[in-house]
């Protein structure tokens, strides 16, 4: 083989995998590129649904204290009821809520 065919045949050779390389570094960018989609989509996911998250939650804590004030509201009631009651004896008395007779 001729020098110069050499030269030639490795010269193209070196082209070839010079564009090779480029090629596939253009294809792990854009492989790192929809990652990078993928993770922000999935951040964006996780922020509605924290958000949600802390929304229930925080609808659960009113829901929980109308609930107490309802109880303290029946209690009070309640505690009325029994003042009102001629059948309930008085709280000072030993035996609370027994029927006098």
């Amino acid at each position: 083989m001729d020098t110069t065919l050499i030269v030639i045949l490795v010269i193209a050779a070196l082209v070839v995998l010079g564009i090779a390389a480029y090629v596939m570094k253009q294809r792990q960018e854009r492989q790192v590129d929809e990652r990078r989609e993928e993770a922000q989509g999935h951040r964006q996911e996780a922020q509605a649904t924290a958000r949600r998250a802390e929304q229930a939650r925080l609808e659960a804590e009113e829901q929980a204290e109308r609930a107490r004030r309802e109880k303290a509201a029946a209690d009070d009631l309640a505690r009325r009821a029994d003042e009102v009651d001629p059948d309930v004896e008085a709280p000072d008395d030993d035996v609370r809520g027994s029927p006098r007779g």
